[in-house]
Order: structure tokens, then C-alpha cells, then sequence
């Protein structure tokens, strides 16, 4: 709710505002590095989740073993 109050009050300005802050504050140089890295943590993040789901085999296991 607070997001989408605060997103109606962003207009275009702002988000030039916004960008310009980021490259006096980062030079043109790296910002390139600063989303491959952000890019890989969330590519590391996603494989992780995603080894941590239990599949639809190891459901059935659980389920055989808990009845024996």
C-alpha cells in the first residue's frame, strides 16, 4: 500500500533526478559492473530457492516412509 502511494507521487523528473544522482555517485563505468553483479546474486538466489523445493518424488518418499 505504501509502494504503490509512493510510486503514484514519482514522475518522470524525479526518475531523471534519480538516474543522474546514481551516475555522479557511480561514474559511467560502473554501473555496468553493479547489475552483472546484482543480475548474478539474483541468478544464485533463484538456484538456490529453487534446490531447496522439495520435488514431486521426494513428496511421494515422504509420504511412503511416514505410513510404514
Amino acid at each position: 500500500m505504501l509502494l504503490a502511494l509512493f510510486l503514484g507521487f514519482v514522475g518522470p523528473w524525479q526518475i531523471v533526478l534519480i538516474i543522474a544522482i546514481v551516475l555522479l555517485l557511480f561514474g559511467g563505468k560502473k554501473i555496468p559492473e553493479l547489475m552483472k553483479g546484482l543480475g548474478q546474486g539474483m541468478k544464485d538466489f533463484k538456484k538456490a530457492v529453487k534446490e531447496d523445493e522439495p520435488t514431486s518424488e521426494d513428496k511421494t518418499e515422504d509420504k511412503t516412509e511416514n505410513k510404514s
